[in-house]
């Protein structure tokens, strides 16, 4: 079972005030952390999707052990991101069995949640696997390939909670308790540093 990884980086963080991407914790950047998380997961291809900030982030951090794409069209939302991540998968044929979408602005996600929702999707792989929020799910989350087709279709910023609000039915989350939180504002950063 191959995994193609998309680790969406692309947007402006408007309300971070700052190149979010590259916020430390722990002595790494967020997005250092995210790609160094993703690589320990086995058969799998790990590709970043940059766009607003590119050039800066590939300046301070070095992306020479992944793959990368721009997403040209990210002020359109998060579902341009997965659109373009998808489109560069096709382009460059990369071979897989899932598509693994996850956030680079998700640091207290720790390798084993992501092992675990790999494991699960070994065993049931007809089936969406996708972080539980509580009364809705969203990234990470693996896809069957089968769904790719309709994943190209999806839009705006919402377009992936959407998307799996809709396909419920596919969807199963694995058990173990995770901190979802995402990194969006000056607050949501310093409470998470302050909390460590």
């Amino acid at each position: 079972m191959r995994l193609a990884i998309l680790i969406l980086a692309a947007g402006k963080a408007s309300r971070m005030g700052a190149i979010k991407q590259l916020l430390k914790v722990d002595g790494t950047t967020l997005l250092e952390s995210a790609i160094s998380n993703s690589k320990k997961l086995k058969k799998s291809t790990v590709i970043c999707v940059l766009g607003a900030h590119a050039t800066e982030i590939k300046k301070t951090i070095d992306l020479k052990s992944v793959a990368f794409t721009i997403n040209k069209d990210y002020t359109k939302g998060l579902s341009s991101s997965i659109i373009a991540g998808i489109k560069y998968i096709q382009k460059q044929e990369i071979q897989f069995d899932g598509l693994f979408i996850q956030l680079a602005d998700q640091p207290a996600i720790k390798v084993a949640y992501y092992q675990e929702m790999v494991a699960l999707f070994s065993k049931e792989k007809t089936k969406i696997i996708a972080a539980n929020y509580g009364n809705k799910h969203g990234v990470p989350a693996i896809f069957p390939k089968a769904f790719i087709n309709d994943l190209l279709k999806i839009t705006g910023d919402k377009g992936a909670k959407e998307f799996l609000q809709k396909n419920k039915k596919d969807i199963i989350s694995p058990e173990a308790n995770v901190n979802l939180l995402d990194i969006d504002t000056p607050e949501d950063y310093n409470t998470y540093i302050n909390k460590r």
